[in-house]
């Protein structure tokens, strides 16, 4: 009987998960953190795939040479290798993407590739999330029934770098849309949230809404 092991943070991954175990007549393990997935590890779980939907760690060669490690990043790479990938393709103006499935390697995204699928950026964060993790799933089901040989990349790459906190903070020039992205983007659960600053004050926003010339959304307001 396989084995297979999906590495996740997210309450979305975690309901997915839900659905999948015993897939194939199979053994599934979810993990939250590399010190969990290391247990199973040294337990003796011997996995076909490692499969990591949302994952915030370095996995180290330790684990992608001995087994398939299976990344799910939300870029057509090799543009967009790297971090973030969510919020440096909203603050380019990508209004849709390529969900990729990719075999991890050493170089942060650099692997071959699985499969790739259309895949639209509307909505919060934590929707985009969501949507992205269903269709994860759906490609970890393909993969273990068809088993599909990786594809080395191909074209010129583009590598994102990870954002920081203080990267959420909205830029004072952007327009009634970026600001809007600005605060969509960060919409997900343990995410800083997008902000301006207001004296001694951050002022956070959430739960925003773009419609007929104006957004609403629920603010925090905060000392700095």
């Amino acid at each position: 009987m396989n084995q297979y092991i999906v590495a996740a943070i997210g309450d979305w991954n975690r309901e997915n998960f839900e659905k999948i175990q015993g897939f194939c007549q199979s053994d599934w393990f979810f993990v939250d953190n590399p010190k969990c997935l290391y247990e199973l590890i040294n337990a003796g779980v011997n996995p076909r795939y490692i499969f990591f939907p949302h994952w915030r760690w370095i996995v180290p060669p330790d684990l992608t040479n001995e087994y398939e490690c299976v990344c799910f990043h939300m870029t057509d790479v090799p543009y967009g290798r790297g971090g973030s990938p969510l919020q440096n393709l909203i603050v380019r103006g990508h209004t849709s993407t390529v969900l990729t499935a990719l075999r991890m390697e050493e170089g942060m995204d650099t692997g071959p590739v699985y499969k790739k699928q259309a895949f639209d950026l509307s909505g919060s964060a934590y929707e985009i999330y969501q949507r992205a993790s269903k269709l994860s799933f759906d490609f970890m089901r393909w993969m273990v029934v068809n088993e599909p040989l990786a594809v080395a990349q191909s074209g010129e790459s583009v590598t994102f770098s990870r954002r920081q906190p203080e990267d959420s903070e909205i830029p004072l020039s952007t327009d009634l849309a970026g600001f809007y992205d600005y605060v969509r983007m960060l919409d997900a659960p343990d995410y800083p949230p997008a902000y301006i600053r207001y004296g001694d004050f951050n002022v956070e926003f959430k739960s925003a809404l773009l419609a007929e010339g104006e957004i609403t959304a629920t603010v925090r307001i905060r000392k700095k």
